[in-house]
C-alpha cells in the first residue's frame, strides 16, 4: 500500500466515526429510545457542541470526496512522491483538528485548520497536473 492510500484510509475511517460524539449527545439528551426514533420538531435540541460536530462531520464528508479522489488519480498515475505522501499526512491531520476545533467552537482555528486541509488538496492537485 502507498503512503498515500495509506492516508485515505485512515482519513476515510476517521471521518466514519465522527458520527459517534453527536450520537451520544443525542442519547444524553433525549434518551436511547427517542435517540433512535425518527427526527421530530418536538424533539429536545442537542448541545450546541453537538450540532457543530454534526456540521464538521458534515464538512468531513464533503471533503472526503474531493481528497479521495486526488489520492486515487496520484495512486493510478504513478505520481506519488515524497511530498504527496506528507500531503495526505497533513490532509488527515488537518481534518483532525479541524472537527476537534470546530465542535469545540474555535472560530480562527476552524478557519486555519481548513485552509490547512485545503492546501494539502491544492498541492496534490498541482502535482498531477505536473506543475510541481
Amino acid at each position: 500500500m502507498t503512503e498515500e492510500l495509506y492516508w485515505l484510509v485512515l482519513t476515510a475511517l476517521m471521518t466514519s466515526l465522527f458520527w459517534v460524539p453527536y450520537i451520544l449527545n443525542r442519547i444524553a439528551v433525549r434518551g436511547l429510545v427517542k435517540a433512535m426514533g425518527n427526527p421530530s420538531p418536538d424533539d429536545k435540541p442537542q448541545s450546541d457542541w453537538a450540532i457543530r460536530a454534526m456540521a464538521a462531520h458534515k464538512n468531513a464528508i464533503e471533503n472526503l470526496v474531493l481528497f479521495a479522489a486526488l489520492v486515487l488519480a496520484t495512486h493510478v498515475l504513478g505520481v506519488g512522491t515524497p511530498l504527496t505522501a506528507t500531503m495526505c499526512m497533513v490532509y488527515f491531520v488537518a481534518r483532525l483538528a479541524h472537527f476537534v476545533v470546530y465542535t469545540a467552537g474555535i472560530p480562527v482555528a476552524r478557519t486555519l485548520t481548513f485552509a490547512a486541509g485545503f492546501l494539502a488538496e491544492v498541492i496534490l492537485a498541482l502535482n498531477l497536473l505536473g506543475l510541481i
